[in-house]
């Protein structure tokens, strides 16, 4: 079935007493239906996108809690023998969330909490841009329409993105929730990401009953996870922006699955930025991964990105390159008072960590730059 054919029949399906169904643009960031908070713990736990990272861990992790009495496992692929076993006595079935069927899944096993994680963000990884906005658009917009016709659902836990907020040269040193993005964000994820959004705020207006949960992560970095920032920032010489020294925020792979863990037991309804303390310099993290800058000029930046992609090296998206152009600061004030999450590691923690597990060509000896840090920072102390 097309995209279009696919999108009327579940727009028609979102149709609540014949009212028209809330437009894509209905997106406010600061917009925060979320519905009334459940009344018990989860029962049956269905979780999307179980064949990759946060998916697979996350379900192996609800799998060891006895007060949930199933976890469901969803993916259009199967998940790698390893995964399957990390999983335990967790239940995978597998199945497309694009396809209507899924409401079959989620009826049948009486299912009451939902995590949607299957949101892809690299487009040559998921078949071109076409069929990665069918599967995260599309796809959400069914898994949506099923739990809106379901009598069990009580619970919706939605993975976004910092990247909806964008990066611009006009941004705020950090974006609140509340806040949006200063540009239209340019990158088709980040606009996924808005859409989905907006569609999980309309099921919450729609059914009240059923609590809604956002959770826009930070850039995730650690020993397990491969993706283009990590690849970027490995390389021995680096191209950055002349003149320009972003702060980067990031986000521990195991705080991640703690935060979604969090949200999906005892969360708090809501929207949240999830990120870790603290932020490090793209010049600092640079040095601590033993690169060294090569500056150009920002009109060549995007020319050696496309460059570097044709030879097979990196695929950044738009958003992707501002990033690392301006960055961008999430307040997770929110997230620790509302949410009661506290991530273990700080921004600092988590890059170190991933940097412990990964070889990369080094030119500069990264514990001699910690060390020279460490001696600035203890003279510094001393003059103050």
């Amino acid at each position: 079935m097309s995209t279009k054919v696919e999108e009327q029949q579940v727009v028609a399906e979102n149709r609540d007493d014949g009212s028209p169904t809330d437009a894509v643009g209905d997106t406010e960031p600061g917009r925060d239906d979320a519905g009334a908070k459940p009344s018990d713990a989860p029962r049956v736990v269905l979780v999307t996108g179980a064949s990759r990272f946060l998916g697979g861990f996350l379900t192996a992790r609800l799998a060891q809690n006895p007060d949930i009495e199933r976890v469901i496992a969803v993916d259009a692929v199967p998940p790698s023998k390893d995964m399957r076993r990390r999983m335990g006595r967790a239940d995978f079935v597998r199945a497309d969330i694009r396809n209507p069927l899924i409401a079959k899944v989620v009826r049948n096993a009486e299912v009451d909490t939902v995590v949607h994680l299957s949101m892809a963000s690299h487009p040559t990884r998921s078949g071109g841009r076409a069929a990665t906005k069918e599967m995260n658009v599309i796809g959400a917009m069914q898994l949506l329409a099923a739990c809106q016709k379901s009598d069990h659902v009580q619970r919706v836990i939605l993975k976004s993105s910092w990247s909806i907020y964008g990066s611009s040269a006009k941004d705020p040193a950090m974006f609140t929730e509340e806040m949006s993005a200063r540009k239209p964000p340019k990158g088709g994820f980040a606009r996924d990401c808005l859409d989905v959004e907006g569609y999980t705020r309309s099921l919450g207006r729609r059914r009240p009953d059923i609590a809604t949960t956002i959770l826009r992560l930070a850039p995730i970095i650690g020993p397990r996870l491969e993706t283009e920032l990590t690849s970027y920032l490995l390389q021995p010489i680096v191209p950055t922006i002349l003149g320009r020294d972003p702060r980067l925020q990031m986000l521990h792979e195991e705080d991640a699955l703690a935060a979604f863990e969090r949200a999906t037991v005892a969360g708090a309804p809501g929207t949240y930025n999830i990120a870790a303390d603290g932020v490090i310099a793209l010049s600092q993290a640079i040095r601590r991964a033993g690169g060294v800058q090569a500056p150009l000029v920002p009109p060549m930046f995007p020319l050696v990105s496309s460059l570097q992609k044709q030879l097979g090296m990196h695929d950044y998206a738009g958003d992707q390159r501002d990033y690392l152009v301006f960055g961008c600061g999430l307040d997770t004030l929110r997230m620790r008072e509302k949410l009661g999450f506290h991530p273990r590691w700080t921004t600092m923690q988590a890059f170190d960590d991933f940097l412990r597990s990964r070889k990369s060509s080094r030119i500069i000896d990264p514990e001699s730059v910690r060390r020279l840090e460490s001696k600035v920072v203890a003279a510094a102390a001393r003059w103050a």
